[in-house]
Parts: C-alpha cells; sequence; structure tokens
C-alpha cells in the first residue's frame, strides 16, 4: 500500500494533472471517479494503464465492482496520501491512468461520416460538452486545431462524461491543409459564421458534412473561413451577439442528425 505523499507514482499522477506536455509525452491522462473508471474498465479495457484506490474506496466496493476490478492492475492507497494527489473537493477513491486514444485526420477523413471541426477552442468546459454531446448526435469524429485546449485535461475529461472514450478525436498541426484533404474527399464544408448568409437550418445537409467552429471571442480565422463552401447563420435576437460555441455547436450537430 501506498502511504508516503512522496511517493513517486503519486508525483507521476500530479504531474500528469497539471502538465499538459507530460500527458503528450507519455500518452497518457488521468480519470477520475468511480463512474469513469468503471466505464473506462467496461468499455476500452486495453487503454487502462493502472488505477490507484484509497483505503476508503476499496471499503465502498460492491461485491460485483470487486470482482471487475480484480481483472485489472491497481494499486491500494492511503486515504491521506490519496487526497493529497485528488483534484476533486470530495474525492471518489478513485484515480487511474488511461492510455490516450490514437487516432488520425485520415481515418476520420475517410469515414464518410459527419464530422465537427473546432478552430482553436479554449474552454475546457467548452470541449467537454461538445464532445458530450457529438457522442449524442452520432457524429462521427472531431477534428481540433493544434493550439485548442487539451481534451485530455482533468476539466474536460470530467466534462465529458465518459465521451473522451467513445468519440474518436484527433489534433492537427495544419488546420486549412486538413479542411482542404477533407474537401478532396467529398466533404461539404461548413463555416458557422456571424456574417454567413445562409440560415443554419436551410441547407439539406446531404452526403458528408463538416462543420467549423471557432474560437469563442473571435470566432473562425480568416483563413479557414474561405475554405468553406457555405457560411452559415444563427439567428439571433434581441441584444445577443453571439452563442457559446458549445451551444453553437450542439445546434448543429443536432441538425444534421435531424437531416
Amino acid at each position: 500500500m501506498i502511504t508516503a505523499r512522496s511517493n513517486a507514482q503519486l508525483k507521476q499522477i500530479a504531474k500528469l494533472l497539471k502538465k499538459r506536455s507530460a500527458r503528450e509525452e507519455e500518452r497518457v491522462y488521468v480519470i477520475e471517479g468511480r463512474k469513469m473508471f468503471f466505464e473506462v474498465l467496461s468499455q476500452a479495457p486495453e487503454l487502462l494503464v493502472k488505477a490507484y484506490w484509497s483505503q476508503s474506496g476499496l471499503s465502498g466496493l460492491t461485491g460485483e465492482e470487486k470482482v471487475l476490478l480484480s481483472a485489472c492492475p491497481y494499486e491500494e492507497v492511503s486515504d491521506e496520501a490519496f487526497d493529497s494527489v485528488a483534484e476533486t473537493v470530495t474525492p471518489q477513491g478513485v484515480l487511474a491512468l488511461v492510455k490516450m486514444p490514437e487516432h488520425t485526420a485520415e481515418e476520420l477523413s475517410g469515414s464518410g461520416k459527419n464530422l465537427l471541426l473546432l478552430e482553436t477552442l479554449q474552454d475546457p468546459g467548452n470541449l467537454g460538452t461538445i464532445l458530450r454531446t457529438a457522442e449524442a448526435a452520432g457524429i462521427g469524429g472531431i477534428i481540433l486545431s493544434a493550439d485548442s485546449v487539451d481534451a485530455f485535461s482533468p476539466k474536460t475529461v470530467r466534462a465529458t462524461m465518459g465521451a473522451v472514450f467513445r468519440v474518436p478525436f484527433v489534433y492537427v498541426s495544419d488546420f486549412a491543409q486538413t479542411v482542404l484533404g477533407l474537401k478532396e474527399n467529398g466533404y461539404t464544408v461548413y463555416a458557422a459564421h456571424l456574417q454567413g448568409s445562409v440560415p443554419y437550418d436551410e441547407p439539406d445537409y446531404k452526403g458528408s458534412c463538416a462543420v467549423m467552429i471557432g474560437n469563442e471571442g473571435n470566432g473562425l480565422s480568416d483563413e479557414a473561413t474561405a475554405l468553406a463552401d457555405v457560411r452559415i447563420r444563427i439567428p439571433m435576437e434581441g441584444k445577443a451577439e453571439s452563442l457559446n460555441a458549445g451551444v453553437a455547436a450542439a445546434l448543429m450537430m443536432y441538425e444534421l442528425r435531424r437531416h
């Protein structure tokens, strides 16, 4: 059992929780909480590296949960040591290291499924909401510019409610070139834009579609906007200047589903 706060494994967890560079270098991230742990154990056990359970967390497991836990590598941690590294205010007794899924832009663009393209998205909560909604709306995958917020940060992972395990997504270094590649593969690319001339519910969205959503404050770059086949707008009344990026993405994803 791990009892020391200075334990090397706990230090590694703390580093992975705090630093995107560490997560990207090791291709591993941290999940926290019973629901998330048992979801990855049941849905993507091959991604689970190792779990860390607090004493009180282990004592609260049901018989069925103990059977599931016995099939994976885990280590017991004293409550005091566990609380020193846990991110949440009221820890649920489990942290786990999970491998990052490996997807490519070529894989997603070759699927023919509807996609969401996110440029320079910055808010972890927005990305978590978008991933969760993408699963619910049946989106085939998400492509993000490399300067977008980290999908594997603790806040984003919690906000996905498990969709981080199930929705394919990939970061690309050249966003514009990736959009061009989609068009070459037969995709129609739509840009959600404040200066869009086509109401979002007017196109028929036939065939393979990709919708671009931009940065929360500045929207899409001019370069990305110029690549769109159609610029669409979401009508707004009152004095609202724009919608939250997560809300705009949700409206568009369900519009794709409706068609």
